[in-house]
Protein backbone atom coordinates (compact mmCIF):
# COMPACT_ATOMS: atom_id res chain seq x y z
CA UNK A 1 0.00 0.00 0.00
CA UNK A 2 1.41 3.39 -1.01
CA UNK A 3 1.66 6.12 1.58
CA UNK A 4 1.57 9.89 1.32
CA UNK A 5 4.09 11.41 -1.12
CA UNK A 6 6.06 14.50 -0.08
CA UNK A 7 9.06 14.48 -2.42
CA UNK A 8 9.94 13.17 -5.86
CA UNK A 9 13.22 12.00 -7.34
CA UNK A 10 13.39 11.59 -11.12
CA UNK A 11 16.31 9.34 -12.06
CA UNK A 12 17.38 9.14 -15.68
CA UNK A 13 20.39 7.95 -17.63
CA UNK A 14 20.71 8.88 -21.28
CA UNK A 15 19.09 11.36 -23.63
CA UNK A 16 15.82 9.51 -24.20
CA UNK A 17 15.23 8.83 -20.51
CA UNK A 18 16.09 12.47 -19.69
CA UNK A 19 13.43 13.60 -22.19
CA UNK A 20 10.84 11.32 -20.59
CA UNK A 21 11.88 12.51 -17.11
CA UNK A 22 11.25 16.07 -18.29
CA UNK A 23 7.77 15.08 -19.50
CA UNK A 24 7.03 13.61 -16.05
CA UNK A 25 8.44 16.71 -14.38
CA UNK A 26 6.20 18.94 -16.50
CA UNK A 27 3.08 16.91 -15.66
CA UNK A 28 3.88 16.85 -11.96
CA UNK A 29 4.69 20.56 -11.89
CA UNK A 30 1.34 21.34 -13.52
CA UNK A 31 -0.52 19.93 -10.50
CA UNK A 32 -1.11 22.93 -8.20
CA UNK A 33 -0.67 20.96 -4.98
CA UNK A 34 2.69 19.60 -6.12
CA UNK A 35 4.03 22.82 -7.62
CA UNK A 36 3.34 24.76 -4.41
CA UNK A 37 4.24 22.26 -1.67
CA UNK A 38 6.41 19.45 -3.04
CA UNK A 39 9.98 19.19 -4.25
CA UNK A 40 10.93 17.47 -7.49
CA UNK A 41 14.59 16.49 -7.66
CA UNK A 42 16.29 15.39 -10.87
CA UNK A 43 19.21 13.00 -10.42
CA UNK A 44 21.38 11.53 -13.15
CA UNK A 45 21.91 7.78 -12.83
CA UNK A 46 25.55 8.31 -13.86
CA UNK A 47 26.27 10.34 -10.69
CA UNK A 48 26.90 7.64 -8.07
CA UNK A 49 27.27 9.95 -5.08
CA UNK A 50 24.12 11.90 -5.98
CA UNK A 51 21.79 8.93 -6.40
CA UNK A 52 23.20 7.09 -3.36
CA UNK A 53 22.75 10.18 -1.18
CA UNK A 54 19.27 10.87 -2.51
CA UNK A 55 18.02 7.30 -2.16
CA UNK A 56 19.90 5.95 0.85
CA UNK A 57 21.46 8.57 3.10
CA UNK A 58 20.11 12.08 2.71
CA UNK A 59 16.93 13.80 3.84
CA UNK A 60 15.01 12.34 0.87
CA UNK A 61 15.65 8.74 1.99
CA UNK A 62 12.24 8.31 3.62
CA UNK A 63 9.02 6.41 2.89
CA UNK A 64 7.27 9.58 1.68
CA UNK A 65 9.71 9.98 -1.23
CA UNK A 66 8.82 8.57 -4.62
CA UNK A 67 11.82 7.65 -6.76
CA UNK A 68 10.88 7.36 -10.43
CA UNK A 69 13.46 5.43 -12.45
CA UNK A 70 13.38 5.93 -16.22
CA UNK A 71 15.79 3.48 -17.79
CA UNK A 72 16.62 2.20 -21.24
CA UNK A 73 17.74 -1.20 -22.40
CA UNK A 74 20.26 -1.23 -25.21
CA UNK A 75 22.01 -4.14 -26.85
CA UNK A 76 22.36 -7.42 -24.97
CA UNK A 77 20.33 -6.55 -21.89
CA UNK A 78 22.57 -3.61 -20.99
CA UNK A 79 21.72 -0.12 -19.74
CA UNK A 80 23.13 2.89 -21.58
CA UNK A 81 26.47 4.09 -20.29
CA UNK A 82 24.84 7.05 -18.50
CA UNK A 83 22.66 4.69 -16.42
CA UNK A 84 25.24 1.99 -15.84
CA UNK A 85 26.52 3.17 -12.45
CA UNK A 86 23.06 3.12 -10.88
CA UNK A 87 22.01 -0.20 -12.42
CA UNK A 88 25.28 -1.90 -11.42
CA UNK A 89 24.92 -0.50 -7.88
CA UNK A 90 21.50 -2.05 -7.37
CA UNK A 91 22.53 -5.35 -9.01
CA UNK A 92 25.22 -5.96 -6.37
CA UNK A 93 24.54 -9.16 -4.50
CA UNK A 94 26.30 -7.86 -1.39
CA UNK A 95 23.50 -5.43 -0.48
CA UNK A 96 21.36 -6.39 2.51
CA UNK A 97 17.71 -7.20 1.81
CA UNK A 98 16.83 -4.15 3.91
CA UNK A 99 18.86 -1.61 1.88
CA UNK A 100 15.73 0.32 0.83
CA UNK A 101 13.41 -0.62 3.68
CA UNK A 102 11.70 2.49 5.10
CA UNK A 103 13.59 4.65 2.60
CA UNK A 104 11.68 5.11 -0.65
CA UNK A 105 8.73 4.16 -2.75
CA UNK A 106 9.64 3.51 -6.37
CA UNK A 107 8.25 3.35 -9.87
CA UNK A 108 10.12 2.08 -12.93
CA UNK A 109 9.56 2.95 -16.59
CA UNK A 110 11.44 0.92 -19.17
CA UNK A 111 12.40 2.25 -22.58
CA UNK A 112 13.40 -0.42 -25.05
CA UNK A 113 13.74 -1.04 -28.77
CA UNK A 114 12.65 -4.41 -30.06
CA UNK A 115 14.31 -3.57 -33.39
CA UNK A 116 17.59 -4.40 -31.65
CA UNK A 117 16.30 -7.91 -31.01
CA UNK A 118 15.37 -8.31 -34.66
CA UNK A 119 18.58 -6.81 -36.05
CA UNK A 120 21.04 -8.88 -34.06
CA UNK A 121 21.79 -12.48 -34.80
CA UNK A 122 23.74 -12.90 -31.59
CA UNK A 123 21.85 -11.57 -28.61
CA UNK A 124 20.88 -13.22 -25.37
CA UNK A 125 18.10 -10.67 -24.84
CA UNK A 126 14.56 -12.01 -24.93
CA UNK A 127 12.83 -8.69 -24.32
CA UNK A 128 13.65 -5.07 -25.04
CA UNK A 129 12.94 -3.93 -21.46
CA UNK A 130 15.15 -6.27 -19.48
CA UNK A 131 17.01 -3.54 -17.59
CA UNK A 132 13.73 -2.11 -16.26
CA UNK A 133 12.42 -5.58 -15.42
CA UNK A 134 15.58 -6.45 -13.49
CA UNK A 135 15.69 -3.08 -11.69
CA UNK A 136 12.02 -3.28 -10.68
CA UNK A 137 12.42 -6.76 -9.19
CA UNK A 138 15.71 -5.84 -7.52
CA UNK A 139 14.41 -2.64 -5.89
CA UNK A 140 11.59 -4.62 -4.32
CA UNK A 141 13.98 -7.39 -3.22
CA UNK A 142 16.07 -4.73 -1.46
CA UNK A 143 13.08 -3.57 0.58
CA UNK A 144 11.80 -0.77 -1.64
CA UNK A 145 8.04 -0.25 -1.80
CA UNK A 146 6.62 -0.44 -5.34
CA UNK A 147 4.36 2.57 -5.95
CA UNK A 148 2.81 1.40 -9.21
CA UNK A 149 3.22 -1.28 -11.83
CA UNK A 150 6.30 -1.14 -14.01
CA UNK A 151 5.85 0.58 -17.35
CA UNK A 152 7.43 -0.83 -20.48
CA UNK A 153 7.68 0.83 -23.86
CA UNK A 154 9.14 0.06 -27.26
CA UNK A 155 10.72 2.51 -29.68
CA UNK A 156 9.55 0.31 -32.54
CA UNK A 157 5.96 1.27 -31.68
CA UNK A 158 6.86 4.94 -31.19
CA UNK A 159 6.95 4.66 -27.39
CA UNK A 160 3.15 4.72 -27.39
CA UNK A 161 3.11 3.08 -23.97
CA UNK A 162 4.88 5.99 -22.23
CA UNK A 163 2.04 8.52 -22.08
CA UNK A 164 -0.56 6.11 -20.61
CA UNK A 165 1.97 4.99 -17.98
CA UNK A 166 2.74 8.60 -17.04
CA UNK A 167 -1.00 9.30 -16.77
CA UNK A 168 -1.43 6.24 -14.51
CA UNK A 169 1.50 7.39 -12.37
CA UNK A 170 0.13 10.92 -12.04
CA UNK A 171 -3.36 9.69 -11.09
CA UNK A 172 -1.88 7.45 -8.42
CA UNK A 173 0.25 10.32 -7.15
CA UNK A 174 -2.84 12.55 -6.88
CA UNK A 175 -4.41 9.90 -4.63
CA UNK A 176 -1.39 10.10 -2.29
CA UNK A 177 -1.09 13.84 -1.84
Amino acid sequence: MSTKIEDFILLSGGDLSADIAEQINTKLSSIPTISSTHNIHKVLMSKSKEFKTALLEGPLAKPTTLAIFITQTIENEAPPEDAGACIRFFKRKTHPETLLTDKIQFAVLGLGDSNLLLDRQHTAAKDCNQVAQMLDVRLEALGGQRFCQRGESDERTGLLEVEPWIDLLVEKIKECL
